[in-house]
């Protein structure tokens, strides 16, 4: 069985939901693992994560093959780790300019 990894929040933002009153889910540690390694940072992994969980419970098609089963958490960073999604960084697009 897999471990689940929760990030702790307060008790009143738990009771409200988290993220804009979107329910918290719970991740699949391995998944979390191997995501942080395609983004080294943390703060940027959980937010990308997050953003990507939102569009998903609002109805955007996941990128992936989605088992039955699979939460929005685990969509979105199966997403990041096969590449679907990335980090668009400003120095990036700055960078590439002629």
């Amino acid at each position: 069985m897999a471990a689940i990894v929760s990030m702790p929040l307060s008790t009143q933002a738990a009771s409200r939901g988290a993220f804009g009153g979107l329910p918290v889910q719970a991740m699949r540690s391995e998944l979390v693992e191997k995501a942080a390694q395609v983004v080294p940072e943390l703060p940027v992994l959980i937010n990308m994560v997050s953003k990507r969980v939102k569009q998903l419970t609002l109805g955007r098609p996941a990128l992936i093959d989605k088992k039955p089963g699979m939460r929005e958490a685990d969509v979105a960073l199966l997403e990041i780790i096969e590449g679907k999604i990335k980090v668009e960084r400003p120095e990036d697009e700055f960078l590439n300019q002629d």
